[in-house]
């Protein structure tokens, strides 16, 4: 495996992997860390205009949240055909990829807004929101709309540079985006001298504003390190559309899964419903530190099976898994020695008796999480996305079930449902790494070479 340093088959991971998967990695998750770190603050400036707006707010940002996240394929499906491309020495390939996404980005975008333009009231109304709350979570998302194109040309911009292994940009562009998005909140929100206040509608027009001064630096950094062309086939934008359908199916089942078991968790009663959220939102926190070694991998082991050395894409895959697994034992410890500062800050009085031994079940569930997380980034490399959906309709399948048997007066129910949970993740994670290793089915992992 050893490759000269001049040789175009070289790359620093086959001489340092542990340092090259880190200096990957770190950038990722600042970036991914960013995001939330922002809605916190989003959510603390318009708290303090009273609870209606607060409310309006969650509403629109619930609905646009969930339709940018259906198009993340745009960005997936760009950083596995660019590091594939990447790999094999194709760049014209990689510029044609990346063309492609973003028209077709453009014009995904285009038609979200002519259809939730007039739609907005109807999707904020499908979400429980009456009266006021009606009223400003519709204005909030027909404003935040105007950065649509923006959102989407930043995400498959994303993906363009993660393809070609450069994880430093996005989390620039990420971190100017939020910090931009901030100081325009404080502005629009409570107004400042000639700008007048505008309330929840000023945080919609600083996300809009702000996300089109991402997606400007985006595209000139994307010119700059890869460029763009017009020679590319809009028909080619059909094996997108597949990868979208695949990560539709694939997302709507993670989605349901996860709605269905806060809904039995807040039937079990509102002291599992308070304790459910605190798991939850904690378990979504650590899921960002391995959602980085995912993303990392899938550029990795991209680049290696688009030059065709399934070898290396299998050591890619052998080091990352290692490495996800020992940061998902260090999250479970993590969150063992962490309980009684969680239940001190976090959790109600009333909802300790329920939430202790969810807590703990959550908790030792991290290496599994790592699993699962990780063999999702490596089949992302390899574009087996059908494979991915299978996956997870197999788990989801598994958990709707168990989780529509918990019995919900039970004492032990809300303890069941993170069992399920568990259930859940683990049957992802099962398949995922036999996926891998020995190579089930028609895995690209069975092959010696391409």
């Amino acid at each position: 495996m050893e490759k000269q340093k001049n040789s175009p088959e070289y790359h620093p991971f086959l001489d340092q992997p542990n340092r090259t998967l880190m200096a990957l990695s770190f950038p990722i998750l600042l970036s991914l860390i960013a995001e939330p770190v922002t809605g916190l603050i989003d959510t603390g400036f318009v708290a303090q205009l009273g609870t209606v707006p607060l409310a309006a707010l969650g509403v629109g940002t619930g609905v646009l949240s969930s339709v940018f996240w259906i198009f993340g394929f745009l960005g997936i499906g760009t950083q596995t055909e660019v590091a594939q491309t990447y790999g094999k020495g194709k760049i014209n390939e990689s510029i044609k990829a990346v063309s492609l996404a973003m028209t077709m980005g453009f014009l995904i975008s285009l038609v979200l807004i002519v259809l939730l333009l007039p739609g907005a009231t109807a999707l904020s109304s499908l979400l429980g929101a009456e009266g006021a709350v009606l009223d400003q979570a519709t204005h909030y998302i027909q404003v935040r709309l105007l950065g649509a194109p923006a959102v989407i040309i930043t995400i498959v911009g994303f993906g363009a540079l993660r393809g070609i292994q450069d994880m430093k940009t996005p989390l620039w562009v990420a971190l100017g985006i939020n910090i931009t998005n901030i100081v325009l909140d404080y502005l629009f929100i409570f107004g400042w001298q000639f700008i007048p206040a505008m309330n929840v509608g000023g945080a919609a027009l600083a996300s809009a504003i702000s996300q089109w001064f991402g997606a400007v630096w985006m595209l000139w950094e994307v010119n700059r390190k890869l460029g763009f062309t017009r020679d590319f086939n809009i028909r080619d934008g059909i094996n997108l559309i597949k990868i979208g359908r695949d990560l539709f199916i694939r997302t709507g089942m993670l989605t349901l899964f996860m709605l269905v078991a806060t809904r039995v968790a807040n039937q079990i009663g509102e002291e599992a419903g308070a304790a459910h959220q605190v798991i939850r939102q904690v378990w979504f926190f650590t899921a960002l530190v391995l959602e980085a070694f995912a993303t990392t991998a899938q550029s990795l082991v991209g680049y290696f099976y688009g030059s065709q050395r399934v070898d290396y894409a299998k050591q890619v895959a052998k080091i990352t898994i290692l490495w996800s697994l020992a940061t998902g034992i260090m999250l479970a410890v993590g969150m063992v020695i962490a309980t009684n500062w969680v239940i001190a800050t976090l959790v109600p009085e009333e909802a300790v008796a329920v939430f202790l031994s969810a807590w703990i079940i959550a908790s030792l569930s991290q290496p599994l999480n790592s699993i699962a997380f990780i063999t999702d980034g490596i089949h992302w490399g390899t574009s087996d996305y059908s494979f991915l959906r299978n996956a997870m309709l197999s788990a989801s399948i598994t958990g709707l079930v168990g989780l529509f048997l918990i019995p919900i007066g039970n004492p032990d129910a809300f303890t069941w449902v993170w069992v399920v949970t568990v259930i859940w993740i683990g049957i992802r994670g099962f398949w995922g790494f036999l996926r891998v290793y020995p190579g089930i089915g028609n895995s690209p992992f069975s092959q010696q070479s391409l």
